[in-house]
């Protein structure tokens, strides 16, 4: 068991960063935001806006 956390802790520690990171985004409401831009881009490459 001890292999198996030294050859993978720097994945779990950067797992763990990204999903901090994804609820401050939510907190500080840029969700929204990117969800806004990314439908705006599927109706322009789809040609409807």
């Amino acid at each position: 068991m001890n292999d198996f956390w030294r050859s993978c802790w720097k994945g779990l520690v950067a797992a763990i960063l990204g999903i901090v990171m994804m609820g401050v985004g939510v907190y500080r409401g840029e969700l929204a935001v990117v969800l806004e831009k990314a439908i705006n881009l599927c109706l322009e490459c789809i040609g409807i806006g």
